[in-house]
């Protein structure tokens, strides 16, 4: 990588808490996150509104390789979700 590496830290509002997940806005109009619970740290229950921080590098891509196996699953996935789409939708 011809970059160094630089830690920065991200600063968040979670607004939703799932059984397995949480769900945040980042702070700066940066987006937003969804993780699950188990990456979570805290002393405190969850709850919508709390301010969450986490340190962040910049994401490196690694080579112009495409992973099939990876590929194939989630062309897969779309597929089956557009025919139960297409099923639901039929019986209505």
């Amino acid at each position: 990588m011809k970059y160094g590496d630089k830690i920065i830290r991200m600063e968040g509002v979670i607004v939703a808490v799932h059984d397995g997940s949480v769900d945040m806005d980042l702070m700066g109009r940066l987006g937003f996150l969804s993780v699950p619970m188990r990456m979570m740290i805290s002393d405190y229950p969850l709850e919508v509104g709390q301010k969450v921080a986490f340190n962040m590098s910049f994401i490196e891509q690694e080579g112009p390789e495409v992973n099939e196996k990876y590929f194939n699953n989630i062309t897969i996935r779309e597929q089956r979700r557009r025919e139960i789409a297409r099923h639901y939708n039929e019986e209505e």
